[in-house]
């Protein structure tokens, strides 16, 4: 009986000291922690995709973690009626993509958008310029974010995130060096671009909801679309 209850506090004592090695050990890797807030300066780990399907679903939590991040984002007043209602309205600040111009300038998207970007350029986007191609990302030309229309244009179906400003359509990418990249005239490129571009889009599928590319059809042949959908299960489509 005593031996018996000497090995139950051994015991005891073994699992709390690795429950608190295993919690100084969160700490110290909070991308890990699914209980620790989202840092864009964190680096990503097992739990980040968890605490990016949070921001689509709590703008709350959206907005916390760009003040965490010291990314500086104008909220908007609600514009657009019905489907096409865009009560989560913002202008994406140049800090929320870490210094990376869009083109055109004050282009309007929710706050899960805002967020997916500077995730995907700080930890997708500019790792791989310069790795693939030597240089950082300067600026990005888009093709619009909001569209009041349903998926494909047609007068049926359901309707594209576009419609409440949820996506964004990525057409090029500037270097510092002043090279331009673009999806329409270099994703059959059999070089460097081409492999930046697929590394981008492989990137984004770790931020974003949906990610469309030119492999998924004809009607991407010229742009990247991103979107932060959301699904029940929170399944991700990337293509």
């Amino acid at each position: 009986m005593r031996r018996s209850v000497i090995r139950s506090v051994v015991g005891l004592l073994c699992a709390a000291s690795l429950g608190a090695a295993g919690f100084v050990w969160l700490k110290d890797h909070p991308e890990h922690d699914p209980w620790a807030p989202l840092v864009l300066t964190d680096p990503t780990g097992w739990a980040t995709s968890m605490k990016v399907r949070a921001l689509r679903a709590d703008r709350a939590e959206c907005r916390a973690f760009l003040d965490r991040s010291l990314i500086v984002a104008e909220a908007l007043p609600p514009a657009g009626e019905g489907q096409c209602l865009r009560d989560d309205r913002q202008v994406l600040a140049s800090a929320a993509q870490a210094d990376v111009a869009l083109t055109p300038r004050g282009v309007q998207a929710t706050c899960a958008v805002d967020a997916g970007l500077a995730l995907w350029l700080r930890h997708g986007v500019q790792p791989a310029a310069q790795r693939i191609l030597g240089s950082q990302v300067a600026r990005i030309e888009h093709l619009g974010t909001n569209s009041c229309r349903r998926i494909g244009g047609g007068s049926a179906g359901n309707w594209s995130e576009h419609a409440t400003g949820n996506a964004i359509d990525i057409a090029a990418f500037v270097l510092e060096d002043g090279r331009r990249i673009g999806v329409l005239q270099d994703w059959g490129d059999k070089g460097d671009k081409a492999a930046f571009l697929r590394a981008a889009r492989d990137a984004a599928c770790d931020s974003f909801s949906t990610v469309l590319s030119p492999d998924y059809n004809a009607a991407h042949a010229d742009h990247l679309h991103l979107d932060q959908a959301r699904r029940t299960g929170g399944w991700a489509a990337c293509r």
